[in-house]
């Protein structure tokens, strides 16, 4: 019967739908009908052919009530099931152990990556790998398929529309397999476009959606990761070779003492003033020295090919412009509030979306408990034989709704969302190791700090103390008031707290270094900035996880 049948009570409607019935039935539609004189003509020339108001009512109550369920649907109120993400709460420290003085809102991280070290040989080794690293490049990819990922998810929104076309002509066919029709040859069309899409009701789209986009922001923070890292690694080579360079100059100048040592000895002992005793410790004392060098060389080739490695090229020699010492090391590292660490390091960020990642899969485990709703149609054309395809009798169309829901799993529903639930608490747990390592790493990278200024402070104490007591040294046996055995001595001392002087200047550096990305250091730079090396129009904010 139809809800537009005139005397029925109308059933209730809701919103737009209520406003599609209401307009229908006040709505008359002017139809033309051929007159009585000749039933067979139609056409508006004709003498007989004349119009008349019908009421709606008489129209085919099957397409209104087509039109009812439609808009019912589409306008259907839904509901998101699943727990809304609330970023977990995590207990910062007032300030960062090993920090000096109170905390404040400057940070050593809101310097751009360049201007920490003023060197340029290392701000082309920088930009060179974040051109041609290939660990970055993997990044990017990673991101993309990510992005992708996001987009197929996305998809599901809208509807989903496809074809089909079926064309065959035989004898006792149809559809291209044996059948039993009438007699002759017979040819078929089937051509229909159809169309689905599944109403939204209880959030299932949605948290898929929120899952994906949480992948995709997760793995952008971890290629920003990448890129904050790649810095650090290939600023850590290169001062790492610049020491390992300055410990081969120490080596070779101790080599050379040595040698001048020997040389003294071997002629005292060929002019019979010498003893064969000294002149063997001489000897020890330069191979031993010697021995030293080509181990240096050999950590120096090793070191610049890892510098070639993440710059993306073949192992080579890299050039460098200055010596260890002449660069110069920031003294003011401010670290900033500890709460705020939390917005800037990527791995913080990516840690926090792939738990909003794992809070989202409870809501799409949850949304398999209930019913999916969804609307399908087709459209087109079915005809048999080829000859009647122009007849509007051949026409295929169909409106429908479909539901289904679980009745009994197995517990396999309950068992899923219970999954999704440990891993949930999983991703929290790793979110909050991940925030505790990273206040961990800034405390421990400004404790270094402390501790390597002390021990610079007595180092070059030491190396001053070793070359004034070479010196005295050789003053005494030039005056004959000693022996020689005092000079060796001194050399002997001298030579390791050289290089330990050398090491500690190498650990200053590298401080700064892990500090810097400890703090998440450039994070307010864009992309174009971080790669470009220089400040350009725009930059970043911290994303709210």
């Amino acid at each position: 019967m139809s809800f537009l049948s005139a005397g029925k009570r109308q059933p209730p409607a809701t919103g737009r739908a209520r406003n599609d019935v209401e307009r229908m039935k006040n709505r008359c539609m002017t139809i033309r009908t051929p007159g009585p004189s000749d039933p067979g003509k139609n056409q508006p020339g004709d003498p007989d052919f004349r119009t008349r108001a019908v009421p709606a009512e008489r129209r085919d109550w099957r397409s209104t009530a087509a039109t009812v369920l439609l808009s019912s649907v589409l306008f259907l109120p839904g509901c998101t099931v699943g727990p809304n993400y609330r970023r977990p709460n995590v207990n910062a420290p007032a300030v960062f152990r090993g920090a000096a003085g109170a905390a404040q809102q400057a940070s050593f991280a809101d310097l751009p990556w360049w201007e920490v070290f003023h060197d340029e040989t290392l701000k082309e080794l920088v930009k060179t790998s974040l051109t041609n690293n290939y660990d970055l490049a993997a990044a990017v990819a990673r991101v993309e398929q990510a992005r992708q990922v996001a987009a197929q998810a996305r998809a599901e929104y809208f509807p989903a529309i496809s074809y089909s076309t079926v064309t065959s002509y035989g004898h006792n066919q149809f559809i291209n397999s044996p059948a039993s029709n009438s007699p002759g040859a017979q040819g078929f069309f089937l051509g229909i476009a159809r169309a689905a899409w599944e109403a939204d009701v209880w959030g299932r789209i949605r948290r898929t959606n929120e899952a994906a986009r949480a992948q995709y922001l997760a793995t952008e923070e971890g290629r920003r990761g990448v890129m904050l890292t790649l810095t650090s690694e290939v600023s850590q080579a290169y001062f790492e070779l610049l020491g390992l360079r300055y410990q081969l100059d120490i080596a070779r100048e101790t080599t050379k003492s040595y040698t001048a040592t020997l040389a003294l000895f071997t002629k005292r002992l060929q002019e019979g003033i010498g003893n064969a005793l000294q002149t063997s410790r001489a000897a020890t004392d330069l191979a031993d020295a010697a021995a030293g060098i080509p181990q240096l060389e050999r950590q120096i080739a090793l070191k610049e090919n890892q510098i070639s490695l993440l710059m993306g090229k073949n192992p080579g020699t890299i050039q460098t412009r200055h010596r260890l010492l002449e660069e110069t090391v920031t003294l003011q590292v401010p670290a900033g509030l500890p709460s705020a660490l939390l917005e800037r390091r990527p791995d913080v960020l990516s840690a926090a979306q792939r738990l909003r990642y794992a809070n989202a899969l409870i809501g799409v485990a949850q949304s398999a408990y209930f019913p999916s709703i969804g609307l399908t149609t087709f459209f087109g054309k079915l005809s048999t034989p080829l000859a009647d395809l122009t007849s509007g009798n051949t026409n295929a169309w169909s409106l429908g709704v479909a539901a289904g829901g679980p009745i009994f799993q197995g517990g396999r529903l309950r068992a899923r969302r219970r999954e999704a639930v440990a891993f949930w608490q999983q991703t929290r747990a790793e979110y909050s190791e991940t925030a505790l390592s990273a206040f961990r790493d800034v405390s421990d990278a400004l404790i270094s700090r402390e501790k390597f200024e002390a021990a610079r402070t007595e180092r070059i104490r030491a190396v001053q103390s070793g070359e004034e007591a070479v010196r005295l040294a050789l003053m005494r046996y030039v005056e004959g008031l000693s022996s020689y055995n005092e000079v060796l001595e001194a050399q002997q001392r001298l030579y390791p707290t050289q290089l330990a002087l050398a090491q500690t200047e190498i650990d200053r550096r590298l401080v700064i270094v892990q500090l810097y990305k400890a703090l998440g250091g450039g994070w307010n730079l864009s992309d174009a900035q971080w790669t470009a090396a220089k400040p350009l129009p725009g930059g970043r904010t911290p994303r709210n996880p």
